[in-house]
C-alpha cells in the first residue's frame, strides 16, 4: 500500500514537538510537516486571515499529498479553523488547544496560569475552556507573543542566557500571580520549556498538550487500520520558498526531516 503520511501544520516550527511525539508512538508511519512561512505568525493575524491561510495549506496538502490524518499543531489555527475544516474535508483532523482541563486537575492550590499569544489570551475559546474546566480555579492569563518570533528566528543560535532572559518577564509575572501550574498555550513555547522551568522555579509545574495529542493521533491511525508497506519518509515543507533556507534546514535536521521544498 502506498504511504499516506500524517501531516502537521503550523505557521512555523512550533508544532515540531508534536510530530516528534507522534513518531515515537508510530515509528512505521510517514510524516509531513508544513511550516506556513508565508503566513507566519498566525498569532498576529485576524481569525479570518488565519482561517484562510490554514484552509489554503490543507487544500494543497489534500491535492498533492493526500495525508491520512492532519494535525493542526497550533492553538491559534485550531481555534480559528478546526471546525470549518472538519466540515469541508473528510480526512480526520486533530487540533491543539490549551491544556486547561489537566492543569486544573493537577493544581494543588487552584491557581493556574496560561501562557499564550495575545490572540489566544483574548479569544472567547480560552474563556470557554476556563469556564467549562477550571471554573473553581483562579486563572492568570499572560500574553507573551514576542516569544514566538524569538523561537522561530533565534532559538538555534541564542545562548542559554538569552533564552532564559527572553522568558524572564513572563515567568516573573506568573510567579507573582501565585500560580502552581502553568499551561503552555502556544506550541512555540514548548521549545523554551526548560528555560521556563528554570525561571519559574521549584513548586510550579508546566503542562502542555504534546503527549495527549500524540496519543489521539495514534488512536486515529489504529482505527483507520491502514498500515504502511514502505520505508517511512519524513519531510518538512515551507510555503514561502524564500524562507526555506538555513533556519528551516537546521530545524529539519534536528527533527530527522528532509527539507522537501515549497508546498
Amino acid at each position: 500500500m502506498a504511504k499516506q503520511p500524517i501531516a502537521f501544520v503550523d505557521s512555523g516550527i512550533g508544532g515540531l514537538p508534536y510530530l516528534s511525539a507522534a513518531r515515537a508512538l508510530l515509528p512505521a508511519e510517514s510524516t509531513i510537516y508544513v511550516a506556513d512561512s508565508a503566513n507566519f505568525p498566525y498569532g498576529e493575524k485576524s481569525v479570518s486571515q488565519v482561517k484562510a491561510a490554514v484552509t489554503g495549506v490543507v487544500e494543497r496538502l489534500m491535492a498533492t499529498i493526500g495525508p491520512k490524518v492532519i494535525v493542526l499543531a497550533c492553538n491559534t489555527a485550531s481555534v480559528a479553523a478546526l471546525s470549518s475544516l472538519r466540515k469541508r474535508f473528510s480526512v480526520p483532523f486533530v487540533g491543539v488547544v490549551p491544556a486547561v482541563k489537566p492543569a486544573a486537575a493537577a493544581s494543588a492550590s487552584g491557581h493556574i496560569g496560561v501562557l499564550a499569544t495575545s490572540r489566544t489570551v483574548q479569544d472567547r475559546y480560552l474563556a470557554a475552556l476556563i469556564r467549562d474546566h477550571a471554573s473553581s480555579c483562579k486563572v492568570a492569563s499572560v500574553a507573551a507573543g514576542g516569544l514566538v518570533s524569538f523561537v522561530e528566528r533565534r532559538l538555534l543560535t541564542a545562548s542559554l542566557e538569552e533564552r532564559r532572559r527572553v522568558v524572564r518577564a513572563a515567568a516573573g509575572e506568573l510567579r507573582e500571580r501565585g500560580v502552581d501550574t502553568v499551561v503552555l498555550g502556544c506550541t512555540h513555547f514548548i521549545h523554551l520549556r526548560k528555560e521556563l522551568e528554570e525561571e519559574l522555579g521549584d513548586g510550579i509545574t508546566i503542562i502542555d498538550s504534546v503527549e495527549g495529542v500524540a496519543r489521539q493521533v495514534a488512536r486515529i491511525v489504529e482505527e483507520l487500520d491502514e498500515k504502511n508497506s514502505e520505508t517511512p519518509r519524513h519531510a518538512l515543507y515551507v510555503t514561502d520558498g524564500a524562507a526555506g533556507g538555513t533556519m528551516y534546514l537546521d530545524f529539519a535536521a534536528r527533527y530527522g526531516l528532509e527539507l522537501a521544498g515549497t508546498l
